[in-house]
């Protein structure tokens, strides 16, 4: 009796000794659709939380599968669904054809800058689109708003007008609306694809990110770049996000891990955002293409096309869409 009694002793000993080195390991997939190794935002901010679980040493390893090298870019939610990934680094308004609430993370003009950005995640406007996110069974490890541009092949595309008669790709049905009010043709396509679409004729311009605009080095095949500036009509959130179920039945200190590196790869992050635009124009001047940004009254002008279509669109045929778009604009 005083053998099995001392055993048991032991054996409680070494688990309060070694805390959660018992609890059951775990590899992780996270996957994104932006290049590994070179200094992608979205990238760096997935390394940051793989390094920074796995160095709490509670049992959690993460691969990550950049390129699109798993899942394609538009899939990943499903994939999550699914149980194909558990992380993604993913351009919420990709799943807008599941939930049309999630266009309102790619509106026009409705995000006046990054520091605007940063106080709308704390407002009942990302309060309602995250209820959707984890009803769904996704939930939010890192906010991260990206500011983005226009870039156009043979010329440039900053005022309506200029864009009339022209194919483009928009990030999103939003955006599409708001430049097929202003005459021209879209050609839907993930923004891993841009490249290509420019290179072929298939595109004659398009938006998207500034990360994406270096990262996918769209700067070899346009003329004419329209960067962020003091009027950035373009800005989309893109969040790291994880299967909640499986976030759900990891150990506490598993969780608690994983939500710590979700907020430092969100501060970094915040951080870098900023840069990004900085980069852009550098990047784009130095390849010898033409930076012309925007002013005031070409803002005011998309933003009045933007009010009659695609805002007005999402108030018709979104649940609450007039209620979360108010949300927005209430925050100053």
């Amino acid at each position: 009796m005083q053998t099995l009694q001392k055993c048991a002793f032991t054996a409680l000993s070494l688990a309060f000794m070694s805390g959660t080195a018992l609890a059951e390991d775990v590899t992780l997939k996270a996957s994104h659709q932006w290049p590994g190794g070179k200094g992608d935002v979205r990238d760096e901010m997935v390394q940051i939380i793989k390094k920074e679980a796995e160095a709490a040493d509670v049992g959690i390893k993460i691969r990550v599968y950049p390129g699109g090298s798993l899942v394609k870019a538009t899939q990943q939610w499903d994939a999550m669904q699914k149980g194909q990934i558990d992380i993604s680094a993913f351009p919420l308004d990709y799943a807008s054809g599941k939930h049309p609430e999630f266009s309102a993370t790619l509106m026009p003009g409705l995000v006046k800058n990054h520091d605007h950005a940063k106080r709308l995640n704390d407002s009942p406007f990302m309060d309602d689109i995250k209820k959707v996110i984890e009803d769904d069974g996704v939930m939010v490890l890192s906010d991260a708003w990206l500011a983005g541009g226009f870039v156009g092949r043979e010329g440039c595309l900053t005022t309506p007008d200029e864009v009339k008669g022209k194919v483009m790709r928009a990030a999103g049905p939003a955006f599409e609306e708001m430049l097929a009010a202003a005459g021209a043709s879209i050609n839907n396509m993930p923004s891993s694809e841009i490249y290509t679409g420019l290179q072929t004729g298939v595109l004659d311009g398009a938006n998207t990110s500034s990360g994406s605009l270096v990262s996918y080095r769209v700067f070899e095949q346009v003329k004419c770049l329209t960067p962020p500036g003091d009027y950035a009509l373009w800005f989309m959130y893109e969040p790291i996000l994880m299967s909640k179920p499986v976030f759900d039945k990891l150990t506490p200190e598993q969780q608690k891990a994983l939500t710590d590196a979700g907020q430092k790869a969100e501060d970094y992050f915040f951080e870098e955002a900023k840069k990004l635009d900085t980069t852009l124009v550098e990047t784009f001047k130095g390849a010898g293409v033409k930076i012309d940004d925007m002013t005031k009254e070409q803002f005011d002008a998309w933003l009045a096309i933007a009010k009659e279509s695609s805002y007005k669109e999402y108030a018709k045929n979104v649940k609450d869409g007039q209620k979360i778009i108010d949300e927005a604009l209430a925050v100053e």
